[in-house]
Formats: structure tokens, sequence, C-alpha cells
């Protein structure tokens, strides 16, 4: 899995580009008619496009932070961190974010960064209608790839800014320099019959996970259809995995903490589909930002250079984990080793260095880096996987359109059995009571699970958003009713502005409501 996740780093290295418009060079300066084309000419591209997923504008760093600091669960902790960050925690985004776009740095940027991933999909289709024949199921099998990783890009693009240019192999450079804004609608279409071909050509299983499998698209699939509000397909798709795991060679992992364990995770059966960080630099990209973000300086818990303090959830989203629940253990640190061997508590984080917010902070990524002797420079050359889709969400997809459908006993069923995973630890010691098995489960219980189970995952905004949270989770009763106040708007902030400079660049574009 490493080896091929470095040709992924490689091939990054050679698509990064200059400019921010969606009418960007292409690819190659020929089409694929007017050069040649082999199966190592497609396989370089495609894993141009998958390469971008471990740039620092995906979720290592600008849309992650993105996802983390919009959501009820991470809050800002060092308030001298930049700007572009506190924005997104507050609600006070300007069109001009430079996590959105920097023209500047683009290649930074997750606007950019998400269409290159669609670009180099396309690209590869491009170069495939010129390939010549290859045995029975090759070309499809390629095609199933591609057109997975632009239906993921298309499935983030839609759902952070709603209409957006739809463009597919068929668009010319001159066609996406003016690109109309697609309905929200189309682009869901779109993205359905994408993940729908995948799910027929891709293989069964792979052992590597950052290359999906049929049980990714899939999965995918009943994601977009639980986004869309299309509950009897969510669950008809959900429990087709469920019902063919062992074909998928799909299962919860026994111990929790080895879903993000930077060795451990490779041969689990849960991951679904993930990006694997390599320890390799390239040009400040292919880095694992998140556990420097989410660490806390001047400690040796896991390095001794320590994190940054940014991300950190609020004292409430620690307070009200019931104890217990071995996922809360694995998910926070609430206390630090400084570099004189002393045991510091959360309550004193500060002392370490200022900028520290005294909460638990968030252990999940810094423990990933921390297994790898790599793992320095704030956890940044870590061998981290970041989980994109795992059996347990499958579960939750299915209890969560089971409850819509009036069945509350089954999806208790799917919940108790993420909970008894929780209750049994590391398999060690005698199981807890915490958290208990359920009768039934109505739609906010599965909700509440999700938001456990999948925490700091980059789930939640994403569940705030398709659920009409906002003012309800940012309200006087939220988890971070206690921090600086959030400006939540819900006629404005579901949706994220899109880039001044795009619509500069495109009269066809128009900007969000309330930006």
């Amino acid at each position: 899995m490493k080896m091929y996740k470095y040709f992924f780093t490689v091939a990054l290295g050679l698509s990064i580009l200059g400019c921010s418009d969606l009418g960007e060079n292409p690819l190659s300066q020929l089409e694929p008619h007017e050069r040649s084309v082999d199966l190592e000419t497609v396989e370089t591209t495609m894993a141009g496009a998958y390469g971008h997923l471990s740039a620092r504008a995906f979720l290592s760093r600008a849309l992650g932070l993105t996802l983390m600091l919009r959501s009820d669960m991470v809050a800002i902790g060092n308030p001298t961190t930049a700007a572009e960050r506190i924005e997104h925690d507050h609600f006070t985004v300007s069109p001009t974010n430079p996590l959105i776009l920097n023209p500047a740095n683009p290649e930074r940027s997750f606007w950019p960064r998400l269409y290159q991933i669609v670009r180099g999909a396309n690209e590869t289709l491009r170069e495939l209608e010129v390939l010549e024949e290859q045995d029975p199921g090759v070309k499809e099998e390629l095609i199933a790839r591609a057109r997975f990783i632009r239906g993921f890009a298309y499935y983030h693009l839609v759902r952070l800014f709603g209409d957006i240019p739809y463009l597919d192999e068929t668009t010319t450079t001159g066609d996406a320099s003016v690109a109309p804004r697609t309905a929200v609608e189309t682009v869901y279409q779109n993205i359905i019959v994408d993940f729908q071909y995948a799910k027929e050509w891709l293989p069964d299983s792979r052992a590597n996970r950052a290359l999906p499998g049929k049980a990714a698209a899939s999965a995918f699939l009943a994601s977009v259809y639980l986004t869309r509000g299309e509950y009897q397909m969510a669950h008809t798709e959900a429990t087709d995995i469920i019902s063919k795991a062992g074909m998928y060679s799909l299962a919860l992992e026994p111990d929790y903490r080895n879903i993000f364990h930077a060795e451990k995770t490779d041969f689990s059966l849960e991951p679904i589909f993930v990006i694997d960080f390599v320890g390799t630099n390239v040009n400040d990209e292919s880095r694992d930002y998140l556990a420097a973000f989410t660490g806390f300086y001047g400690q040796a818990t896991y390095y001794p250079s320590g994190g940054w303090s940014v991300a950190v959830p609020s004292q409430a989203v620690f307070d009200t984990w019931e104890d217990g629940d071995y996922r809360k253990d694995v998910n926070f640190d609430d206390e630090a080793l400084d570099n004189n061997g002393n045991i510091i508590p959360y309550t004193s984080f500060s002392s370490l260095d200022g900028r520290n917010a005294n909460r638990p902070h968030i252990a999940k990524y810094t423990a990933m880096a921390g297994d790898k002797p790599q793992a320095n420079t704030s956890g940044r050359d870590s061998h981290s996987n970041y989980q994109l889709m795992r059996y347990a969400e499958v579960l939750l997809i299915a209890a969560e359109a089971a409850a819509e459908l009036g069945n509350g006993g089954e999806a208790a069923q799917y919940i108790n059995m993420i909970r008894e995973r929780a209750r049994n630890g590391d398999g060690t010691g005698a199981p807890s009571a915490v958290p208990a098995d359920i009768s039934t489960a109505t739609v906010a219980d599965v909700l509440e699970e999700r938001r456990l189970e999948l925490a700091f995952e980059h789930q939640r905004w994403y569940d705030i958003v398709r659920r009409k949270m906002g003012p309800e989770v940012f309200g006087p009763n939220g988890l971070e009713a206690d921090l600086p106040s959030k400006n939540f708007d819900p006629g404005r902030d579901y949706l994220l502005p899109i880039p001044p400079l795009e619509i500069t660049n495109n009269p066809n574009l128009t900007q969000n409501p309330g930006y």
C-alpha cells in the first residue's frame, strides 16, 4: 500500500497548477488522440487525480480545518492563529477566504484542488477513449476508478457550494472557462451515475484501501442517497453492503483504537476508502497537517516538537461524552507529557505554552503520527491513514435510513453492533457497561451515535448541513455555547462563498446568498 501511495505523491508533484480558474491549461498540451496513449500513461494520469487527496489543500489542512471548525465538535484553541481559520469557526467567512481560494497559492486551496481531481479524472477518461482495446474488464475498471474519484470530488463540491459548474470529459477548456452553475439536482444525478458505474466494474475488494473497490462505490452511493433524503434507497444500498460484508472483506475492527493506528490500520477490515500518508514531503504537499493542528505546544507525548493547538474541542464535547466509553479515551488527550517527563493535566496545558487552550485535545491524528519514527516536524511527516469511509459508517447509514422508515428496532441493532465494540475496549479486560445497548432508535439517536463514533473524521459538518441543525447546535444549548459567539446564519452559512476571482473570470458564475 505504501509503495503505491508513493507513486501517487510523485504524480501529485507533477500535476500542481499555478492558476485558479476553471479554464486552466489541460494536463497535456496535446489531446489524447494527438499523442501516444498506453496503459502506463493512463495509470499515471489516474494516480495524479488520486494524489490530490493527500495534498495539504484537501483534508490534511485547508478543507480538513474548514470542515472541523465549522462543526460543533471543534473550535479554535490558539486565539492567535490565522484569521482565515477563525472565520470558519465564527461563521464570519469572507468570500476571499484563502482556504477556499488563495490566488497567490491556489494549490493550497480546496476549490481549485477539488477541480484538479475532477480534471485528472476527466483527462483519464479522455485517454481511455483512445486506449487500444485491453483484456476484458481492464478498461472498464479504469473507467470505474476515474468515475469514482470524479463523483467523490463532486460530492464534496456540491455539499460545500450548492450549484457548481459541472465539467465532464466532454467539456473543452473554452467551455470550462464560461461554464454556468449547474443545479444541485443535476450534479447529484451525475454523481450517482458515476458511483453506479464504479460499483458495477470495480473489484469486490482491495488489499489497498487507498484505491476504491466495489464496497467504496456502494457506500458512497448510500451516503449520497442519505444526504438527499432518499431513505429507502440509502437503506437498500447500505444493507446490501452489510449482507455482502464477507464478499467485500469488511468487518468492524475489534479494537477501535487500531483504526487510527498508522501500522495496524493497514491490516484492519474496517476501512473502506482511505487517504494513506507515507511520511514523504513533496513540496510541502503530502503531509499530515492535522497532527500538528490538533496537537498541543511544548510536549513530548508523541514527539518533542508538539503541535499548534488550533483545532480543539469545546470543554462540553469532552464533559458530555460518557465516561467509560472507550471511544472517549481514543479520541481525546486530557493530559500531556512535557519534555522533562512530567504529566500535565489539560487544565494546565497553557503552562507548557501560552498559546495552548486549557481543554482536552484531539488524539486521533497526533497518535497516528506518533506511531512512526518519521513523525517529526509536529507530526506532519507521518504514516497516518485518514478514514474517508469505514464499515461503521455503513452501519450508521443503514441505522438512520431504518429509523426514517419507521423501523427503530432495526436501527438499534446496527447501533448496538458499534456500541458492543466500544464496550469491549482493547479486549484485554472486562467489558465496560458504557455505552449501553438500546432496544429502539430514533433519528436523533443515530445522529448522536454518528457524532461520537465518527468524531473528528470530517463528517459532522455535513450532518449539520443535510439535517439543517445549525440553529440548534450553535444555539444557547449547543456544545460551543461557552465559547465566543457564533454568527451562524441559516440563510447563508450552510454554503460557502463562490471565490470572487472565479466570478470575475467567468461571467456566468453568481455568488451564494449572504456573501
